[in-house]
Formats: structure tokens, C-alpha cells, sequence
């Protein structure tokens, strides 16, 4: 009997999804686990897999359809050899010669280099391990008798990745060919994908739902610098990760929206809304666009939690596996254009949130000092925020909180 291969279960925010490329064709033979199409939603893409081993049979739905959760995308038969049109054609030597017959081995579990079978391997586990080509016995499993989960290869994978300057963004985006333009009149287009619109539909709204300013500081970021030269050796060798600016900037955040939690709150009908947590997105570059993964209580987090999780978010980010867990909530963002080569910048906020810190590329700049000029590693910084809600003075009197604290590190380590 046909196994029908059906679109994952949704999130209860999102009523259909839209089908990316096939990876496989009908009469494929497929593996099991083996990943056949691309479900994209307005937040995330699902990965469909294989069920089982065997033969795809039937394509539903081509690339580019809506669908909706539980509809069939396709149909296989479980075991079945694929069918070829032809039999290949033998001399009469080969048809006289003895048959011999191939035997595979059977499949083991992934094995230590102890040459010892370790704990089976989840799909999405062995997924990761695959398309990394990672040696399993680098990594410790943190489960059930030694059980490598996949929290264990994420890590493992984050501190092979080193993010630019401790940036969000995994990498730069790939510099694709141009056109080679002149003479002809043609013009390209393409349907827009479900996060691409999801996106501007975001943004619109943003604009015109909300009193949008922005007010603007400058911050000298050369004791942050120093004590990153300072310690980074030692943090690294501590803590197993390294000492980026991303952590001082979070960490400035949030003891920031301790101090005027105004910029931290949103509002809901006619109440203002004030979390007594402060959950940050960082906004991540990643190969479908821009997604703002969810740091949770940084009230609570130190340096090496914060630099941990940024990590672990741009390895998920540039292999395009940000969950909707990852994505959910949060009540201030912190976006980096600095490392595209952005000097200065107005980003817009993200609802139903009431404000947005927006870094900038560092610049060496004269600026004057103790009455003197000097040259100094300056950013400049951009926080947007609603009107509404937010008064000109606890804006600004956050940006100049943050400010302090990045000129000032120092404190901010007292404080973990």
C-alpha cells in the first residue's frame, strides 16, 4: 500500500505554506530520512522527509503551490527497487557467465573511533552529522546514556563557525553574477517567496501602525576593543567560545531595559504591557532573508551564554534550520548593519515590539577628547522606537545608558 507523504502539522498562526523545490522525482528511489521538498511559511522553512526506503511514486503538488497542513504532498511504495523502461542489454558472454549475487552489509550505528558502536542516532541528528561531515567521535553526548542529541552537533558546529567580528550574521551574503547589461529590453520576474512577502507585509505594517522616530548617539569603542584583545585568549580557553562584541552589546541592552523598561514593554489594546523579562532578537542574515532569533531572560545571562547562543543561532541560520521556537517572542531587537558596511542607518521596528537598537560599522574618526582631537574607533548608534509609547527622554536616555556601558565595559563584567 502507498505511504502518503502529507505537509507537516503548522503553527497555529500560519494557514498554509508554499512548496519549494523537489529534490526528488517520481520513480526516484528515495532513503529514508532523506529530505524531499521544502515547505516555506511566513516564518520558517519545514523540511519534508522520506518516512521509509523505497520508490516515490507520486508528485502531488508541483513547486511553487499553496498548501495547507496534512494535505498530501506525494505518495511512495516502501521497499519497492525503482522501475527502469528498459533491461539493459547483455552480450552472450555476460548472459553465460555465473550469476553473482552483492551482498550489502547491514547498516551499523555510528561508531566511536574506539571502533565501539555509540547510542542510535535521531534523524534530524544524523542530518546534521551528514551534511557536515563530522566525526562523531569529537563530539560528547549530553542524553540518555550517552546519546548525542542534536543540541550536541549544533554546538559542536558553532565553534568550527567564526562570525565576523561577533556579528549575527553567519556570513556575507554570496556576491551573485550580475547581468550584462545594454541593448536588450527583456526584464526578469519571479514570483515573491512566502518570507519575502511576509516581510514587506511586516514592514508596511510597522510604518503605519505605529509613531516611528529615531534618535541617534555615537559610541568610542576602544575600551571594548582593548579588553576584547585582552582577554579573548583566556575567555576562549574558559569558556570554549569567543569573546565577541555581539555580547557586550546585549549585555549593555538589557541592563539598559532593566533601567527604563518603557523601551521594553508594547502595547496591547489599550494597555501598556511591561514583561518583567527581557528576551532580545538578534537580527540574523540568513540565505532566505533576514529572521530575528529570540534571546530568553538576558537579564539573567552572561557573556559566554550570550556569545554561545549568537553562535549557535548563525550555524542555524546559514544552514537554514531557525525552528519557530527560535523565532517566537521577544520585546527589544538589536540589529547589525555595520557589518554590510552600513555607517548609518533608521531600522524599522518589529511588532508588536516598541523599539530597535541599530549598530553601525566602526570607523576610526577624529573626535575631541579632554580638549584635545584624537582619532578614535567610533559607531555610531540608532535606536528607533514608538512614540506612542516611549517619550523622547526615555529614548534617548536609554541610547546614552547603552553608550556608557560600552565605554565603560568594565562594569558590565562586575555585573555577571
Amino acid at each position: 500500500m502507498p505511504i502518503e507523504i502529507t505537509v507537516p502539522v503548522l503553527p497555529e498562526s500560519v494557514a498554509d505554506a508554499q512548496l519549494l523545490d523537489w529534490k526528488k522525482s517520481a520513480g526516484d528511489s528515495v532513503a529514508r530520512d532523506e529530505i524531499l521538498v521544502e515547505v516555506e511559511t511566513d516564518k520558517v522553512v519545514l523540511e519534508v522527509a522520506a518516512p521509509d526506503n523505497g520508490v516515490l511514486s507520486e508528485i502531488c503538488h508541483k513547486a511553487g503551490a499553496t498548501v495547507t497542513a496534512g494535505e498530501v504532498l506525494a505518495r511512495m511504495e516502501a521497499g519497492a527497487a525503482p522501475k527502469t523502461e528498459k533491461a539493459e542489454k547483455k552480450s552472450p558472454a555476460e548472459k553465460s557467465a555465473p550469476k553473482t549475487t552483492a551482498k550489502t552489509p547491514p547498516q551499523k550505528s555510528p561508531q566511536k573511533s574506539n571502533g565501539e558502536e555509540g547510542p542510535p542516532l535521531g534523524p534530524a541528528v544524523r542530518r546534521l552529522v551528514e551534511e557536515h561531515g563530522i566525526n562523531l567521535a569529537d563530539i560528547s553526548g549530553s542524553g540518555r546514556g550517552g546519546r548525542i542529541t542534536k543540541e550536541d552537533v549544533l554546538a559542536f558546529i558553532g565553534k568550527q563557525v567564526e562570525p565576523d567580528g561577533g556579528a549575527p550574521p553567519a556570513s556575507l551574503p554570496a556576491k551573485t553574477p550580475q547581468p550584462v547589461l545594454g541593448g536588450s529590453r527583456e526584464e526578469n520576474r519571479e514570483p515573491m517567496s512566502r518570507l519575502r512577502s511576509t516581510i514587506a507585509e511586516r514592514l508596511v505594517q510597522a510604518q503605519q501602525g505605529a509613531a516611528l522616530l529615531t534618535t541617534f548617539n555615537q559610541a568610542n569603542m576602544r575600551a571594548v576593543m582593548d579588553l576584547r584583545a585582552r582577554h579573548r585568549d583566556a575567555f576562549e580557553e574558559t569558556h570554549g567560545t569567543r569573546l565577541g562584541i555581539m555580547s557586550f552589546f546585549v549585555r549593555a541592552c538589557a541592563d539598559a531595559l532593566a533601567q527604563f523598561p518603557t523601551v521594553n514593554a508594547r502595547i496591547e489594546g489599550a494597555d501598556i504591557v511591561k514583561p518583567n523579562y527581557i528576551d532580545i532578537g538578534i537580527a540574523v542574515a540568513s540565505k532566505r532573508g533576514l529572521v530575528v532569533p529570540v534571546l530568553r531572560n538576558c537579564e539573567t545571562l552572561g557573556f559566554a551564554e550570550i556569545e554561545e547562543q549568537i553562535r549557535n543561532y548563525g550555524a542555524l541560520a546559514r544552514d537554514g534550520k531557525i525552528s519557530l521556537d527560535d523565532l517566537a517572542g521577544g520585546t527589544f531587537t538589536i540589529t547589525n548593519g555595520g557589518v554590510f558596511g552600513s555607517l548609518l542607518s533608521t531600522p524599522i521596528v518589529n511588532p508588536p515590539q516598541s523599539a530597535i537598537l541599530g549598530m553601525h560599522a566602526i570607523e576610526e574618526r577624529p573626535v575631541a577628547e579632554n580638549g584635545q582631537v584624537v582619532i578614535r574607533p567610533m559607531m555610531y548608534l540608532a535606536l528607533s522606537y514608538d512614540h506612542r509609547i516611549i517619550d523622547g527622554e526615555q529614548a534617548v536616555g536609554f541610547l546614552v545608558a547603552v553608550k556608557n556601558a560600552l565605554e565603560d565595559p568594565g562594569r558590565m563584567l562586575l555585573r555577571c
